[in-house]
């Protein structure tokens, strides 16, 4: 079923656009994260511009987070406080984020931004879930017992003045902390089209020191408000949303979301993360190697 995307200027499989937006549903229902980290990547190597692809994904990153809100707000899985101070700087994020993808774009350099961005993601992150995935799994193939240790702030989080109780995650902290989180999340969603939730979910768990039942509920509310402001400015300043593609995208990944929720009710979480870290640093690595590739044809972006 060949479907033309009219800003991309292209014709592309539209089941093989349904197949990636489910799978960004299926992360964004185990993991709390949008997905658009590991579709916009995907979409970039199916030959979609870059610029189409950060945009487009953002639009169907929402679509994503309702149905997984949804699904987790039914078991209690959700700081609405921490959620909407999040919401607040993530908006604010997306702004900066506007002006930045905006210069870039005059100059000529969001594609290679995009790009470096996401190599430089995609490798930390990665690196870290990798890691985390086999220090949790090799104490207990060793017979080891292992103490679980309560999860506490970063000491940095200690010292920003004021202090709130958001009682759905059990902290006594600064509003700031999760506003600056949401802040710098709001910007990497305006320049790459990804929800932020890759590192959202570690920043809650391991410096804000939250709950865990309730971080992958909270991320997505936030992710949920952030995508759609992004959507807008989108709309209104780059004009590089592909509707054709952002509705293919959502087709599929509304289902997926539920598929992705249900899974992590049954899975164990470090078989989940080792998963999850291994198709991330391939997806890194295909995009370095991208990167360093000198194509047969090569374009020029001048203003006039």
């Amino acid at each position: 079923m060949d479907v033309y995307l009219p800003i991309a200027n292209l014709s592309v499989n539209g089941l093989v656009i349904v197949l990636l937006g489910m799978i960004t549903g299926v992360l964004s229902g185990l993991f709390g994260v949008g997905g658009g980290f590991l579709t916009t990547p995907l979409m970039i190597f199916y030959g979609i511009p870059p610029t189409v692809a950060a945009a487009s994904a953002s639009t169907q990153v929402t679509g994503a987070s309702v149905s997984g809100v949804f699904a987790h707000r039914r078991r209690g899985g959700v700081d609405y406080r921490m959620g909407t101070v999040m919401v607040v700087g993530g908006i604010f994020g997306a702004g900066i984020g506007a002006i930045l993808f905006r210069w870039f774009q005059a100059i000529g350099q969001i594609d290679i931004v995009i790009n470096v961005l996401y190599v430089l993601m995609l490798g930390t992150i990665g690196s870290l879930m990798l890691k985390e995935a086999l220090q949790t799994m090799l104490p207990a193939e060793k017979g080891i017992s292992r103490s679980v240790k309560k999860r506490r702030h970063h000491p940095l989080v200690t010292a920003l003045p004021l202090r709130w109780r958001f009682y759905g995650s059990g902290l006594y902290i600064s509003p700031l902390a999760p506003l600056i989180l949401g802040i710098v999340v709001g910007i990497l969603t305006m320049l790459m089209g990804v929800g932020g939730g890759f590192i959202l979910v570690p920043a809650m768990l391991y410096i804000l020191g939250m709950n865990a039942n309730v971080v992958v509920g909270t991320s997505l509310f936030q992710i949920l408000f952030v995508t759609i402001a992004t959507t807008m400015m989108h709309a209104l300043t780059t004009r590089a949303i592909d509707i054709v593609l952002a509705v293919l995208l959502l087709l599929g990944s509304v289902s997926g979301a539920q598929i992705g929720a249900r899974i992590a009710q049954v899975a164990r979480p470090e078989i989940l993360r080792l998963v999850l870290s291994s198709i991330v640093l391939m997806v890194a690595l295909r995009m370095l190697f991208g990167l360093g590739f000198r194509p047969d044809e090569i374009f020029t972006v001048v203003s006039l």
